[in-house]
């Protein structure tokens, strides 16, 4: 068998998530056997000072007898997260590039300034 069929074979079905810098790869692959199992792989965009770059991946193999107890681990872990922290990403602000806004004027009522404090910010992007 050449390196073409091998490949072939290997290779059934695939789907890439982009998010950020990093970019998740699900690959259906087939066994020597012909049965099959799940590779995800992360990879991630690291830049040089000099503009080149170069990606680090990770890569998990997933086999069909442990698939019912991943996604009960994925779901838990999930669930947790979202029950503890909420959906909102708060990741960006820890970012290098990330801009505070500063000088934001407070709001002046009956010739008093007042505390911002208990104000949100609100993007009208994300409604």
């Amino acid at each position: 068998m050449g390196d073409r069929d091998l490949m072939d074979q290997e290779e059934i079905y695939s789907k890439v998530l982009r998010a950020g810098r990093r970019t998740y790869f699900f690959d259906v692959r087939s066994t020597k056997a012909g049965d099959y199992y799940l590779t995800i792989t992360e990879s991630k965009k690291f830049t040089h000072d000099d503009g080149s770059f170069h990606y680090k991946k990770h890569k998990i193999y997933l086999y069909k007898e442990d698939f019912s107890a991943f996604r009960e681990h994925v779901e838990e872990m999930m669930d947790y997260i979202i029950g503890e922290k909420g959906s909102e990403v708060i990741s960006e602000r820890h970012q290098k590039d990330f801009k505070k806004e500063e000088n934001i004027e407070a709001p002046i009522e009956n010739g008093e300034v007042k505390s911002t404090e208990n104000f949100t910010d609100v993007d009208f992007d994300d409604i």
